[in-house]
């Protein structure tokens, strides 16, 4: 499959863009056209502009954020809870059983096609989710209690 880019659609694109971009672009190219400056060169200048730029900011950056790595700040990702996990888990299998238990022929209630399967996958996960809340079905809390107490206490693998 070819595709040409008519006029038509370079205008349209070029009207959908925000209006002082679409000037600030049509000056940057009226004033790279005047000047007989060679193509290439302009554009490793500009891109030397880009990189100086860069690496000032990143020097900001750094300066003001001292848990910055070449930088870009450090983001600290929490461990969830212990048995937040195990009570995703089951959801998840909660999802699966109620999900296997919907009528098969539903298609007035969740619709036809994707769509439906959609829905009817939607309502699932909800309602399994809504019933490990609490205490659930007690998958959970076996599960956890299987488990090490701390992160420093190390088990044998199996």
């Amino acid at each position: 499959m070819i595709v040409t880019a008519t006029q038509d659609l370079l205008f349209d694109v070029l009207e959908a863009a925000d209006p002082l971009a679409q000037r600030a672009a049509t000056a940057k190219l009226d004033a790279l056209k005047s000047t007989d400056a060679d193509f290439a060169a302009t554009m490793e200048a500009e891109a030397g502009k880009a990189k100086a730029a860069a690496e000032q900011s990143a020097t900001k950056l750094s300066e003001a954020q001292p848990g910055a790595v070449n930088g870009a700040p450090v983001q600290v990702i929490k461990a969830p809870a212990s048995g937040e996990v195990y009570r995703k888990f089951e959801a998840y299998i909660l999802q699966t059983f109620v999900e296997a238990m919907l009528p098969k022929e539903s298609e007035e209630v969740f619709g036809k096609g994707t769509a439906g399967g959609i829905w009817k996958s939607m309502l699932a996960e909800q309602l399994g989710s809504q019933l490990a809340k609490g205490k659930g079905i007690g998958i959970a809390t076996r599960l956890a209690a299987g488990q090490p107490a701390g992160p420093g206490v190390t088990g044998k693998a199996g």
